[in-house]
C-alpha cells in the first residue's frame, strides 16, 4: 500500500477527522473513451478518502482500471498487482477543467509547461485558442494546434475555434464538430472591426447555436474604451496607474448587454468570459432569469485583488483585460459563485516573466495583459473560499471542474468522480497549509503574483486517466502523453 505522507509529516498538523455525508452516485453515466496507447494500465485502489463531487460528499474507496473509474464503494479490496493509495484524511475530487488558457506564441508557457503547472495545481484538462491565419479554415487552425498537443501536452486539452473572419466562418459552424471534435468558438467584441461586422458575427453565433456549438464572448465595447484612452492620453495620463480608467466598467456592461441581446435575437447560447464587474454580472443574471442560455465565467484575479494594486510600484504585474475593479465588484463575484450564478472560474492564464510584466515602457494602450494562474487557482479558491466559509466544497468542485466539463461537452467523462468516468482524480489535503513561493512554480514565468500568500488546502497527488502524473512535488508523465479530447454538445450546468 502506498501511504501518502501524513499531514503531520508534511505540515506538523494534527489529523482531524471529517464527517462523511452518504449519498448515492447517479446512474446512467456515459462510458469513458478508450485509454490512449502506452497509458499505464495498472489497477489503482484509492482507499479511505472522502469523495467530493458537485452533488455531495461521502466516504468511499475508488477503484481505477485502465484509466477509468470502475467501482466506488466502502471496504473495497485490492486485487493482485494493484497499487493501493491510502487517502485517509484526504478529499478525492475530480481533476480541474480550465476552459480559458492562452498558450504558445510569445508567451512563456507552451502545452508542456502549461500542463505541468496545471497538474501540480490539480487541473487535468486545460485549453487553448486556435485562430486561423492567412485564409486558413477553423479546422486547419485546430489541426495546427493538435500537432503541438501531440508533441507537448501532459494534461488533456480542448480547443476553442477563434472567430476572426465571421463572413467566411459562418459556413464552417455546421461541420466544425464533425471535422475537429471541438464544440466551442470565441468572439472578441472589443475588436476595432467588430461593429462593422455585427451582422456577420450574429449569423455565425446563430449557426453555432444551431450546430450545438457554444460561443464564448469577450465583452468590452471598443468605442467606449477608445474614447477613454483618448481622453486619458490628452490629459497626459498614460501610465499604468490609469489602466483601470482606460477600460471602464461601462464598457464591459454595454458590451455584455449587446452580447445578451445577440443571444436573445438568435436563440444561441453564450458564455461570457472573465466577467469582472457587478454591473456586467447583473446583466447576465437578469438574462438567465428570463430563461436565456447565458453562462458566466470569472477569473481568480478579480476574487483576490482590487484596483488598489495599481496604486503600488508593481502595478504592471496586475494588468489584465478587463482590469481589476472595486471591492463591491469582488464581493458580487464571490456572492455569484456561492449562489451558482457564476458558473466557472477560468484562469485566463497568460504567461509572461516578471521583468516583462514590469516593463516600465508600458502604457494604457501598449501593455502585456494577463497573469499566470494555472498552478494556484484551485488552492487559492479553496483557501479563500471553502476555508473562509464563503463557498462549500461542492461549489468548489462545480466552478473549477464540473460546470466547465458540462458546458464544453466533456461531462461525464470529465468533471466528476463516478463509475465510467475518466480517472482524473486529485487527492486533496484540506488542512495542509503552505506558503506560495516563486521557486515552486512550474510555469515558464518563474513567479506567481500570489507569492507569500499562506494557503490552506493543497493537492498532494494528481491522476490523469488513471496515471499518477503529479506526486510529492514532481511531474511524473512526459510530454505528448496528454490528449486532444473530442467533445459533445454543450450541457447546461
Amino acid at each position: 500500500m502506498t501511504r501518502l505522507p501524513s499531514r503531520h509529516a508534511r505540515n506538523c498538523a494534527v489529523l482531524s477527522p471529517r464527517m462523511a455525508l452518504l449519498t448515492l452516485l447517479s446512474a446512467g453515466l456515459l462510458a469513458a473513451a478508450s485509454v490512449a496507447p502506452g497509458l499505464a494500465a495498472q489497477e489503482i485502489l484509492i482507499s479511505g478518502g472522502t469523495v467530493v463531487t458537485s452533488e455531495g460528499r461521502f466516504a468511499a474507496d475508488v477503484r481505477v482500471r485502465e484509466g477509468t473509474v470502475v467501482e466506488i464503494g466502502t471496504g473495497l479490496a485490492a486485487e493482485a498487482g494493484a497499487r493501493t493509495i491510502d487517502a485517509t484524511g484526504l478529499l478525492v475530487m475530480p481533476g480541474g477543467v480550465d476552459p480559458h488558457v492562452h498558450l504558445g506564441g510569445n508567451r512563456r508557457d507552451d502545452y508542456r509547461t502549461g500542463s505541468q503547472a496545471a497538474l501540480a495545481g490539480g487541473i487535468t484538462t486545460i485549453s487553448n485558442f486556435a485562430f486561423p491565419a492567412g485564409g486558413r479554415t477553423l479546422a486547419q487552425a485546430i489541426e495546427r494546434e493538435a500537432a503541438l498537443i501531440s508533441e507537448q501536452a501532459i494534461a488533456d486539452v480542448i480547443l476553442h475555434a477563434g472567430i476572426n473572419d465571421p463572413e467566411t466562418q459562418e459556413g464552417q459552424m455546421t461541420t466544425l464538430a464533425a471535422e475537429t471534435g471541438q464544440t466551442s468558438t470565441k468572439i472578441f467584441m472589443v475588436r476595432a472591426a467588430f461593429d462593422a461586422e455585427v451582422p456577420d458575427y450574429m449569423a455565425t453565433m446563430d449557426a453555432a447555436g444551431r450546430a450545438g456549438v457554444l460561443t464564448m464572448v469577450h465583452c468590452e465595447d471598443g468605442p467606449i474604451l477608445a474614447r477613454a484612452v483618448a481622453e486619458l492620453t490628452a490629459a497626459g495620463r498614460t501610465s499604468l496607474e490609469y489602466f483601470p480608467d482606460s477600460r471602464p466598467v461601462v464598457g464591459e456592461v454595454v458590451a455584455t448587454q449587446r452580447a445578451v441581446a445577440m443571444a436573445e435575437a438568435t436563440g444561441a447560447p453564450i458564455y461570457a468570459v472573465h466577467v469582472s464587474s457587478e454591473g456586467a454580472l447583473r446583466v447576465l443574471q437578469d438574462a438567465r432569469e428570463r430563461g436565456l442560455s447565458v453562462f458566466v465565467e470569472t477569473r481568480p484575479i478579480y476574487l483576490h485583488f482590487t484596483r488598489q494594486r495599481f496604486e503600488g510600484p508593481d502595478r504592471g504585474l496586475y494588468v489584465g483585460q478587463p482590469p481589476l475593479r472595486e471591492q463591491r465588484d469582488q464581493d458580487a463575484l464571490w456572492a455569484g459563485i456561492a449562489s451558482g450564478s457564476v458558473h466557472v472560474l477560468g484562469t485566463d492564464h497568460v504567461a509572461y516573466r516578471r521583468d516583462e510584466k514590469m516593463d516600465p515602457s508600458q502604457t494604457i494602450s501598449r501593455h502585456r495583459a494577463g497573469l499566470n494562474n494555472l498552478q494556484v487557482v484551485r488552492p487559492m479558491l479553496y483557501s479563500e473560499g471553502v476555508v473562509q466559509g464563503r463557498i462549500s466544497e461542492e461549489r468548489f468542485v462545480a466552478v473549477t471542474s464540473t460546470n466547465a466539463a458540462k458546458l464544453f461537452g466533456l461531462y461525464p467523462r470529465k468533471g466528476t468522480v463516478a463509475v465510467g468516468s475518466d480517472a482524473d482524480i486529485v487527492l486533496w489535503d484540506p488542512d495542509e497549509t503552505r506558503t506560495i513561493r516563486d521557486e515552486d512554480m512550474f510555469s515558464g514565468t518563474g513567479f506567481s503574483v500570489y507569492s507569500g500568500w499562506e494557503v490552506t488546502g493543497w493537492p498532494v497527488m494528481t491522476l490523469r486517466r488513471g496515471e499518477v502524473v503529479y506526486e510529492d512535488g514532481e511531474i511524473l508523465a512526459g510530454a505528448g502523453s496528454g490528449e486532444l479530447l473530442r467533445r459533445g454538445r454543450w450541457q447546461a450546468p
